[in-house]
């Protein structure tokens, strides 16, 4: 037999098969094509095709399914060719395939629904994402649905794909997941200096990403952030407060997983303090010691107080890490002290040591200056004090003083070479160090010389002044003197005192009034001339000095209460810390407040109010106030590298010490982050957020207790495209159905375009709202393929695009029509173009009389007619035209038409009895529907009879006719409506005597 060379595929597509052959030398009259099972034999499908046709589908078969196909052509003379061949169609893949940890560090658990059809198994291959490296390689039975995988990594990502197995061919799924992180442990913080700790830990391999997070805990405010990559395994924060205690927060993650991990805490090294100085206080027996406060934080100082060269513990106090002295009282007068301050944070110290002081001595009690009997000498003799040595006075009025120093032990001394009769003062002090006591004074008096070197001191005392002089060279019983106002020249006070006077002390004075002293001395009965002096009581200080901010950012007011007293000025002295400008101004003593203009913004400024009274000043505590700070200009928020992320940018305007990032989700303004930026940074990126969302961005610049908020900005994150898109025809109506699955995070809506393809017309576009997923794409043309295009849309911003092409159904052609030309082997059918495109029409043509195979004709999509030729004469046949685009058809309805039948053939007449005509002929190709026998009068032409007889017949005798007349007989051939006749022939019938004879 003819070999066809048959050859199965199945092109990719798993429930269809092509058959394709070689066409037998000497052409086939047609093909018949079977599908059967393997194995058992069952017929499942058969199929035909025509001459010149050299292939065919089977469809509708199940995956992965052994068949056999058998074609058989038919030959010349009814012979025929078979040839079969086994194939397989190609399997489907699993569906629904999962792969999850199930919070496991080293387990993954795959899962998948059966492929449908067939199949021989399943293969698995495991891959890890980062190294690319296969790391598990499984085959399993058929019937199995899930696999475990163990042993793996930690925080990896890794990449599965499942391919069913059907003979030779195979089809694949794949998805990825990460395994669970693992926590790293032994988290360390330590100090690494006053502005840096040290981060470690151990076991950081196990996740993708390490999230640390340092806290100030005294502030509690986030201090940095810090995300790392798999492997690192210590991090040193710099930039920080010294002597503070800080909280480290660890976190690991690995894809979709985030574990929280360890924390811990710990301070940075504290500064010590600086210029630590011990010195004398006001009170007796007391020495405050002073630092600097050194930068950063501490919980405490703690102030040693050592005595003697030795060193020897006194006193050990503790005072607040704000406080930058302290004062020691009760100590021992004349003696040496030193002071330790350290700055304690947590467990660390900090120190500073000053150098020596001395408390003030106490002059010695017990003093006494007698003549011992003698009118030369006098013995002067006092009790032991402490210190380190005395220091004695001892003169005449007339004469200057004499002074003498004695080491410490000596408790008298004796003066010689006096003149009797003359006033003598003897004084002893205590040395200490820098330090020497009021001295003791005892005095004899000879007679009085006017006052010297008198002097009028108010001592730094607000309501008091001490007079001072030097007594008469050759002494005095008293001294007498009075007080006068000296602008109005009123009388204050008068007094009289003893010879051993050499100062006294007015009381209850005018604050910063200027007063006059005329005082003489006396000796008995004798006063010398008066001497005077003046001087100011000191001023009081203004009380209720305060510093306000205006709400100018550029502006502070000052305001203070005028005490007790007189006042010439005040003097206002206004300083930063952060400039080394500073403003002094001087007003009038009725002026109780100023504003300075012009300051810097964002600054802390300290306030000093000074009285002036004649030469002296007193000056208020100071007082401190910020200005407030510029707010931020041009704050910008823009979409991140991330649909999950925002860059905020601006512009610093001056003034403030930190920035308060503030971001909230616009519609609820609910605060939900809060980042702390240092001066300096103008951007920032804000990650983990949801993709599509409309956020508000507010920066808030502080200064001391002060804020100002910049203006409010929006900003959008990028939306996520939508997901699984298609594009279907509507069965009823020229449109197209897309449907899409909602992508994670928010929007505002979706746009979509549509363009139709190979047109220059601009698409055409439409919106749906965002919880939509599907939309109808109506009034369409019919039999056109569309690109559809679909963004998610958040505020101006468009997430990827995805597209999809969908094609509409091609319109049905119209008037479809079926003519004979008057051809009994012709036929001529033609139609309308319909609206719209199509790849091409299909026209069927059917024998509706015999059971001969249709004829299939595929057309241009311009074509409007075809003619038919070599169709069997008399026959029945009906047409349809199918307009196809892809794998969507549309069908006219059917029309039928006739070709004319052909005439009778030998046409014979005969008379075999005399009132009988016999009629016979023969049929020409398939024959006719009827046959219509009529009979004519050949001399009257009148017709006398007429028979219809069915297409089978080829004889039929008329009788009852008149014996010896001439007939004429035409036999017509009908097909529908069309008939075609024989020519007439005539006949007689016989006579009668022809019968006789």
């Amino acid at each position: 037999g003819t070999f066809l060379n048959l050859s199965v595929s199945d092109h990719g597509r798993s429930d269809s098969l092509l058959l394709s052959w070689d066409e037998p030398e000497g052409g086939a009259e047609g093909y018949s094509l079977t599908l059967s099972s393997l194995g058992l034999g069952t017929l499942l499908q058969n199929g035909s095709a025509g001459p010149n046709i050299t292939s065919f589908w089977f469809h509708g078969l199940t995956p992965g399914m052994r068949y056999k196909v058998e074609v058989t052509a038919t030959l010349a003379c009814m012979e025929t060719t078979s040839q079969a061949v086994t194939a397989q169609t190609s399997p489907s893949p699993v569906r629904n395939l999962s792969l999850s940890s199930g919070g496991r560090s080293a387990v993954l658990h795959a899962s998948w629904v059966h492929a449908r059809g067939q199949r021989d198994g399943y293969h698995l291959a495991l891959y890890h994402s980062d190294s690319q490296t296969l790391v598990r390689n499984a085959s399993v039975l058929p019937n199995a649905s899930t696999f475990l995988f163990d042993g793996l990594l930690a925080g990896s990502e890794y990449a599965l794909k499942v391919s069913t197995l059907a003979g030779s061919s195979q089809a694949s799924t794949s998805i990825h997941q990460w395994t669970a992180p693992s926590i790293p442990t032994q988290l360390r913080l330590s100090p690494g200096s006053s502005t840096s700790l040290v981060a470690s830990w151990v076991g950081a391999g196990g996740a993708a990403w390490l999230h640390l997070a340092l806290h100030n805990l005294l502030t509690q405010t986030v201090t940095t952030t810090l995300s790392a990559r798999r492997g690192l395994t210590s991090y040193t924060f710099q930039h920080l407060r010294p002597g503070t205690q800080y909280w480290l927060g660890l976190s690991a993650t690995a894809g979709p997983y985030t574990v929280g991990g360890p924390n811990a805490t710990a301070w940075t090294y504290p500064l010590s303090p600086g210029n630590v100085t011990l010195s004398s206080s006001e009170e007796q027996s007391s020495l405050q010691a002073s630092w600097s406060t050194p930068a950063g934080e501490r919980d405490f100082y703690l102030v040693t107080l050592q005595e003697g060269e030795d060193g020897a513990l006194t006193r050990n106090i503790s005072v607040g890490g704000d406080n930058d002295h302290v004062t020691f009282h009760g100590l021992s007068p004349g003696k040496q002290y030193s002071v330790q301050v350290t700055a304690v944070a947590g467990p660390y110290r900090a120190s500073a040591r000053s150098t020596a002081a001395w408390t003030q001595p106490l002059a010695p009690s017990g003093v006494s200056l007698s003549s011992q009997g003698s009118p030369y000498s006098l013995l002067a003799s006092w009790e032991e004090a402490m210190g380190e040595g005395y220091v004695l006075a001892f003169s005449p009025m007339e004469h200057l003083v004499k002074n003498s120093s004695l080491l410490r032990g000596v408790t008298n001394f004796t003066y010689e070479g006096l003149r009797p009769g003359t006033l003598y003062t003897f004084e002893v002090s205590t040395m200490a160090g820098p330090y020497t006591s009021t001295p003791r004074r005892i005095t004899s008096w000879t007679y009085p010389l006017p006052l010297e070197q008198l002097t009028l001191s108010n001592q730094g005392h607000s309501t008091s002044l001490q007079a001072s002089w030097r007594a008469a060279p050759t002494g005095s019983t008293g001294y007498t003197g009075t007080l006068w106002e000296t602008k109005s020249q009123e009388r204050v006070r008068n007094m009289t005192v003893g010879n051993n006077w050499t100062n006294v002390t007015f009381e209850d004075l005018v604050p910063g009034r200027q007063y006059t002293l005329e005082m003489a001395a006396m000796a008995g009965p004798y006063r010398s001339p008066v001497r005077s002096a003046t001087d100011w009581t000191y001023p009081l200080a203004p009380t209720g000095v305060t510093l306000t901010n205006t709400r100018h950012p550029l502006g502070l007011s000052a305001f203070w209460d005028k005490a007790a007293g007189d006042v010439d000025q005040f003097h206002l002295q206004l300083y930063s810390k952060s400039h080394p400008a500073q403003r002094n101004i001087s007003v009038g003593p009725n002026t109780h407040n100023f504003t300075f203009l012009g300051l810097s913004p964002g600054i802390q400024y300290f306030l000093k109010v000074t009285v002036l009274a004649g030469p002296y000043r007193s000056s208020s505590h100071f007082a401190t106030e910020w200005t407030y700070p510029l707010s931020l200009a041009n704050v910008s928020v823009q979409p991140g590298r991330r649909p999950q992320e925002l860059h905020v940018s601006w512009v610093e305007s001056g003034g403030g010490r930190d920035h308060f990032v503030q971001l909230s989700v616009a519609e609820s303004l609910s605060i939900i982050r809060n980042v702390s930026i240092p001066r300096g940074v103008t951007q920032l990126d804000l990650e983990g957020l949801v993709p599509g969302s409309r956020y508000r961005v507010e920066i808030i610049s502080q200064a001391g207790p002060h804020r100002t908020s910049s203006q409010t900005a929006i900003g959008y994150t990028v939306p996520l495209p939508p997901l699984s898109l298609s594009a279907s025809p509507v069965s009823t109506a020229w449109a197209l159905a897309v449907h899409w699955e909602t992508p994670p995070g928010q929007r505002d809506g979706y746009l979509l375009s549509m363009h139709e393809e190979g047109s220059s017309a601009p698409a055409r576009n439409l919106e749906a709202g965002k919880d939509s997923t599907n939309v109808t794409l109506a009034r369409l043309a019919p039999g056109t393929c569309y690109l559809v295009g679909i963004w998610a849309v958040a505020g101006p911003y468009r997430s990827l695009p995805k597209n999809v092409t969908g094609c509409t159904v091609p319109a049905a052609p119209t008037n479809l029509s079926l003519t004979n030309p008057g051809s009994s082997s012709e036929l001529y059918t033609c139609w309308n173009k319909p609206r719209g495109g199509r790849d091409h029409y299909r026209v069927i043509l059917y024998s509706l009389s015999t059971q001969s195979r249709d004829r299939v004709q595929t057309l241009s999509p311009d074509a409007q007619n075809i003619t038919w030729t070599h169709l069997e004469a008399g026959s029945r046949f009906a047409v349809q035209v199918i307009a196809v685009k892809g794998s969507l058809e549309a069908s006219s309805t059917n029309v039928t038409q006739w070709t004319h039948p052909l005439a009778p053939a030998n046409l014979t007449l005969g008379s075999p009895s005399a009132s009988t005509l016999q009629v016979s002929w023969a049929a020409m190709g398939r024959g006719a529907e009827d046959y219509v026998v009529d009979v004519y009068d050949t001399a009257s032409s009148s017709r006398v009879g007429r028979m219809v007889l069915g297409g089978d017949a080829r004889s039929h005798t008329f009788r009852n006719l008149s014996p010896g007349t001439r007939y004429s007989v035409a036999v017509r051939a009908t097909a529908g409506p069309f008939h075609t006749s024989t020519p007439n022939l005539t006949h007689c019938t016989r006579e009668y005597d022809a019968l006789l004879a």
